[in-house]
């Protein structure tokens, strides 16, 4: 069975979007004042966050971050030079290069992250309503509208 979508459907994907795009401004904008480009924050997150078990190196996060090989290598060099991260060879295999965060990595992301939370808890309930709309077929105008109002106050 085909559905075509409504008004309603439009409009809760381009409110998803639009609370999305708010969460990664604030998060671009964090990045960048506390000194670091965006994807140099995400990569430090992503190596901070990987999955126990999982080995910190290059090709792991490029994939986490969906990027290329070449981009992440280049992403860690800037953060090496600047000292945030550093390499250190595998252990059995010494060609297997693995990457961790610096003491002054890990100061910085510790900042980073708790300014996140703060955000997270003042946005995040619209960003959740969003997605709930979304997910669940569009939902009504009405409740769009009000979460745009709440997003607005929430603001000031």
């Amino acid at each position: 069975m085909t559905k075509r979508a409504t008004e309603p459907d439009y409009q809760s994907l381009a409110e998803l979007r639009h609370q999305i795009r708010r969460f990664l401004h604030f998060s671009e904008q964090a990045a960048r004042n506390a000194g670091l480009e965006p994807r140099q924050h995400q990569l430090m997150l992503a190596l901070k966050g990987l999955p126990e078990g999982v080995r910190p190196r290059i090709g792991e996060l490029a994939e986490r971050l969906q990027i290329q090989h070449h981009s992440a290598v280049e992403l860690v060099n800037r953060l090496a030079a600047g000292g945030y991260v550093r390499r250190q060879r595998g252990g059995e295999d010494r060609r297997e290069v693995l990457l961790n965060l610096t003491p002054k990595g890990e100061r910085l992301l510790s900042e980073l992250s708790l300014h996140h939370q703060v955000e997270l808890r003042m946005r995040g309930p619209a960003l959740v309503d969003a997605l709930k709309r979304a997910m669940h077929g569009g939902g009504s105008v009405a409740a769009t509208k009000e979460a745009r109002k709440k997003s607005k106050q929430d603001r000031t």
